[in-house]
């Protein structure tokens, strides 16, 4: 079954974040991840709007998406928007 990763988030610092997302894509190949959704036209119908942002990336399995989230490569990666350009939820699901 895949695993997704759902995300959301809100960018302060645009032109450092890049220092992460210009990664990200690289890193997705390696687990041979699909961008379901990012970016893009959104209306948030409950709950806080903290978040401009949503992402969904498809991996073959959960497995996949929890060992690409602890890769080394993707921590690093990361650490670029850890620094304060913007703040990210993530959680991890199981497909059916």
């Amino acid at each position: 079954m895949p695993g997704y990763w759902l995300a959301r988030a809100k960018v302060h610092d645009p032109e450092n974040y890049t220092r992460y997302t210009d990664r990200v894509p690289d890193i997705m190949a390696k687990y041979n991840a699909k961008v379901i959704v990012r970016g893009g036209d959104h209306q948030i119908m409950e709950g806080p709007k903290d978040f401009n942002r949503f992402v969904v990336i498809e991996f073959p399995s959960m497995q996949d998406a929890i060992d690409c989230f602890n890769s080394e490569e993707y921590q690093t990666a990361a650490g670029f928007r850890r620094d304060g350009s913007g703040d990210v939820e993530i959680a991890i699901v199981e497909g059916i």
